[in-house]
């Protein structure tokens, strides 16, 4: 069966996110675009994407539901994260995620993704899922300060568009779940979650606060549900943070 999934290669882009925003009335439901070498990669909080041309995989896909409502924003993040931890599992790559959407093996960060909605009044008109999966770098700059690939982990190395074609079926094998199974999802990413049901130490970013906490989940609503103080307490992205 011919894939639904549309995948176009750029030697050079600033940002694979940004080409799709860019154009996002220009491109078809299911359309990827990944590049060679990203300019201007971005990550959360505004950080770049650091990524040496060639060695690694970068790229958006873009979806456009029908009538998906702005409250299940993150079952697009449930989504892919699941999609990427599907694909190292079966690499031999013990990974799991760290929430929101990064994904990690150890202590150490293998890929990491950007989601960008666009709204049309109270439904999610589109939404697009930037990638960054380390491939075969193995020297890595001295800001990154916990990074891993799987070349690192494995000692192969892989070709980024054969790697792009085995992710993307994967992502078709899970996309009918964003219509009609996003309790699957939902339930499956906070099986998954890095640090899951340990003790572990934690910072409150409004008070400067350390704890220490165990991770029990997240809401639908992608909050981090951690008990401390023999309380359930959930928090929104930059809210807390992990000590590694």
């Amino acid at each position: 069966m011919e894939s639904k999934i549309h995948i176009k290669w750029h030697d050079e882009l600033d940002s694979t996110n940004d080409e799709l925003l860019r154009h996002i009335h220009d491109y078809d439901n299911l359309s990827v675009i990944a590049a060679v070498n990203q300019t201007a990669g971005r990550g959360q909080r505004g950080n770049r994407w650091l990524s040496e041309p060639g060695d690694n995989l970068t790229f958006s896909l873009l979806v456009k539901p029908e009538g998906f409502p702005v409250r299940e924003f993150m079952a697009f993040t449930f989504l892919a994260t699941l999609v990427i931890r599907d694909f190292l599992q079966e690499e031999g790559v013990p990974a799991i995620i760290k929430w929101p959407n990064d994904i990690y093996v150890g202590t150490k960060k293998i890929c990491g993704m950007l989601v960008e909605n666009t709204l049309e009044e109270d439904r999610i008109a589109a939404s697009v899922i930037g990638i960054g999966l380390n491939l075969n770098q193995t020297a890595f700059p001295g800001e990154l300060v916990n990074p891993t690939s799987l070349k690192r982990l494995t000692g192969k190395t892989y070709d980024p568009h054969e790697v792009l074609e085995q992710i993307c079926a994967r992502f078709e094998e899970r996309l009918p779940l964003l219509e009609n199974g996003r309790t699957t999802l939902y339930h499956a990413y906070g099986k998954e979650l890095f640090q899951a049901g340990l003790p572990c130490r934690y910072r409150d970013l409004a008070s400067g606060e350390e704890f220490t906490g165990t991770i029990k989940g997240v809401t639908r609503e992608g909050r981090l549900q951690i008990e401390r103080d023999g309380e359930i307490r959930s928090y929104a992205f930059k809210e807390v943070g992990y000590i590694l």
